[in-house]
């Protein structure tokens, strides 16, 4: 089985594409990088050196300091796929942020995406 392409990606050249989507439903690019310290257990300047150094989202996921536990909580579909049954555990991660940048530019309330 090959890997997927999206997972030599760097997140730095994602990142604007959140931002911009958020941005662009009245959202911040505070309220992405929450959403992303949530997910990782990253700081904000971790995450900032990991843009810096244009880590790929596999590298990023694999060391990131403390994936949050109640990421398991998120549910949906994003691209045509139920995220809950995705196996592949980097897709599967990609994916969880996909849906909580999706979450945020439908107006949800932050408390909600982050499942608190």
């Amino acid at each position: 089985m090959s890997r997927h392409r999206i997972y030599s990606v760097s997140l730095a050249s994602v990142y604007p594409l959140y931002v911009a989507k958020a941005e662009k439903k009245g959202r911040t690019k505070a309220e992405v990088d929450e959403i992303i310290r949530w997910l990782t257990g990253h700081s904000q300047q971790t995450l900032d050196d990991e843009l810096a150094k244009k880590t790929s989202f596999e590298d990023f996921f694999a060391t990131a300091p403390g994936m949050n536990a109640s990421r398991s909580l998120i549910t949906g579909v994003v691209c045509g796929v139920r995220v809950e049954t995705i196996e592949e555990p980097v897709m599967r991660e990609i994916r969880y942020l996909d849906k909580l940048i999706d979450e945020l530019a439908k107006g949800k309330a932050i408390e909600k995406i982050l499942r608190k």
